[in-house]
C-alpha cells in the first residue's frame, strides 16, 4: 500500500507543474488581425518581452511554393502573423519594417490573377494576401533571376512587386540598412 501510495504521489508531482501550460494552451484562442484581417492568425501570450518601442527590420527569404495551387502560400502568411502578433502586444506598427525576398518556385505564388488562372486554372489566392502587405509597407522583393527561369516577366506579377536582379542582390541590400533574416 505504501508502494502504491508513493507512485501515485509521484505522479501526481509529475503532471501538475505540466498542468498550467497544457491549459493555457487548450484555452488560448487564434486571431487575425488587429492589422491584417483574414490572415496572419496569432495567439495573445501574457508573458511577452516586447514593448510599444519595441523595433523590428525582418527579412523573409520564401523559395518554395504552395503545394495545393488553391492555398494561400503559408510562408507569405507568416508575415501577416509577424505584424499581426507584434502590434496586438502593443508594437507601433510604425516600428515594423519587413521584406518578403521571393525566389524559386514561389515566383509563381506572385503571378497576378490572370497569369495565374491561365497556369492552375484557378484565382491566385496569395493576391489578397500579398496586397493587404504591400498595404501595410511591406517590401514584396521578387528574385528577378528567377523569374527569368519561369520565363515570368515582370507585366505578369501582382502591383506593387519589386523586381530585384537577384534574391542574394535583395539580401545583401536589406543587410546593409539593418533587416536580419527570419529562419524558417
Amino acid at each position: 500500500m505504501y508502494l502504491k501510495q508513493k507512485y501515485i504521489s509521484l505522479a501526481i508531482a509529475c503532471i501538475l507543474p505540466i498542468y498550467p501550460l497544457n491549459a493555457f494552451a487548450q484555452s488560448t484562442a487564434f486571431n487575425d488581425g488587429p492589422v491584417i484581417n483574414k490572415f496572419g492568425k496569432h495567439a495573445a501570450v501574457p508573458s511577452n518581452t516586447v514593448t510599444s518601442e519595441s523595433t523590428f527590420h525582418v527579412a523573409f527569404d520564401v523559395g518554395s511554393a504552395s503545394s495545393d495551387p488553391a492555398t494561400v502560400n503559408r510562408k507569405f502568411n507568416s508575415l501577416a502573423r509577424f505584424i499581426n502578433m507584434h502590434v496586438n502586444a502593443g508594437v507601433k506598427q510604425a516600428n515594423i519594417h519587413l521584406a518578403l525576398v521571393v525566389h524559386g518556385k514561389a515566383t509563381l505564388d506572385l503571378l497576378n490573377d490572370a497569369n495565374y488562372q491561365k497556369k492552375y486554372g484557378t484565382h491566385n489566392p496569395n493576391l489578397p494576401l500579398i496586397q493587404s502587405l504591400i498595404k501595410n509597407n511591406v517590401k514584396v522583393i521578387l528574385c528577378g533571376q528567377s523569374a527569368a527561369a519561369q520565363n515570368i516577366d515582370d507585366s505578369e506579377v501582382m502591383k506593387g512587386v519589386e523586381l530585384e536582379l537577384s534574391a542574394m542582390t535583395a539580401h545583401a541590400q536589406l543587410q546593409q540598412q539593418g533587416y536580419s533574416v527570419n529562419p524558417f
